[in-house]
């Protein structure tokens, strides 16, 4: 791997070369690449069991891999584990606050813990309030915050000792869809000021707010690059059909659609997947006796993951078959 210089504002932050591991045998990483730079968030996009917080906890040289390498700034985890210490911030799943502590409590444990001079900490710890709108909760305990108030202090600590990279496992899971959109702004914001981000999430929607995704299932990354160009890869074109009837076109289609078809209910319209041609055809002959509105649909994030899973999923199944040799 090429030692990054970390005095270069275009060197990656974070570099994963060909992460391996795995856990009793079954692997939970095969070969994953990545690289974060300055200024950029990348997404590890995945449901559980993907290999996210395997790739994380090996970034931060809380695990060993079984194959590869990953430095930050330059700096190899593996051998320099303590080293990285003050490089990064990693804030895990479970993020350790302690509840029977208050909001400054918790920031000055943090600051203590990772050597924060006394006249570093106070001004860091009015900044770190100001950004994430603690000051008024400035007194209470940490058990007697609602889930978004916790998951903001929670970054807080993890971001009193200035790291330039941010390793972030899958922050917003529990929290409410208006607390996501606030941690987001935050995360936002600290972009914008030249951290690099690593943050993994289940939800097909924060995909969008990366500047690159990669899109795992099994260890493996399926797909990767900026949330457009993942979403374009979608294999299928989608039609959207809204209306005063789209109940009834969706029984219909479900009852006579030709094979192949997709059919997914969505809010207020229902969005069919199909391969255009032929099947295009039939399928707008059998709306036509039905009072709906028909529009070409833009694939997302979502439906790229979920296509490619399944592909990967029919592979694993022909190849787990006798005779075709094990699943690897």
């Amino acid at each position: 791997m090429k030692q990054a210089d970390p005095s270069s504002g275009d060197a990656p932050l974070l570099e994963l070369r060909s992460l391996a591991h795995s856990f009793a045998g079954r692997p939970a990483l095969r070969g994953l690449d990545l690289a974060v730079g300055p200024g950029e968030i990348v997404g590890l996009i995945g449901p559980d069991g993907a290999g996210k917080t395997t790739a994380m906890r090996i970034a931060c040289g809380l695990l060993r891999p079984d194959g590869g390498r990953a430095e930050v700034l330059g700096v190899d985890v593996t051998r320099e584990a303590r080293r990285i210490k003050l490089l990064l911030g990693y804030m895990p799943q479970r993020f350790s606050l302690y509840q029977d502590l208050s909001v400054s409590e918790n920031l000055r444990f943090f600051a203590d813990l990772y050597g924060v001079t006394r006249s570093q900490r106070a001004e860091r710890t009015a900044r770190l309030l100001d950004f994430s709108r603690l000051r008024p909760f400035l007194d209470r305990r940490a058990e007697a915050l609602s889930g978004g108030m916790k998951q903001k202090l929670a970054l807080a600590c993890t971001l009193i000792h200035t790291p330039r990279l941010l390793v972030l496992d899958e922050p917003t899971t529990g929290v409410d869809p208006v607390s996501r959109r606030e941690f987001w702004r935050i995360l936002d914001g600290l972009a914008e000021s030249g951290l690099g981000l690593l943050v993994s999430t289940p939800y097909m929607d924060e995909a969008e707010r990366c500047r690159r995704v990669l899109l795992m299932h099994h260890g493996r990354c399926l797909a990767r690059g900026e949330p457009e160009e993942v979403a374009a890869a979608f294999p299928r074109r989608i039609l959207r059909i809204s209306g005063l009837e789209v109940d009834g076109a969706r029984r219909e289609l479900e009852a006579r659609a030709p094979a192949g078809l997709e059919v997914l209910r969505t809010g207020d319209e229902v969005r069919v997947f199909h391969d255009g041609g032929a099947a295009e055809t039939a399928l707008r002959e059998l709306l036509e006796p039905f009072r709906v509105e028909l529009e070409e649909g833009r694939p997302a994030v979502e439906d790229t993951f979920f296509a490619l899973v399944r592909a990967a999923d029919r592979r694993r199944e022909v190849r787990a078959q006798p005779g075709r040799g094990e699943v690897r």
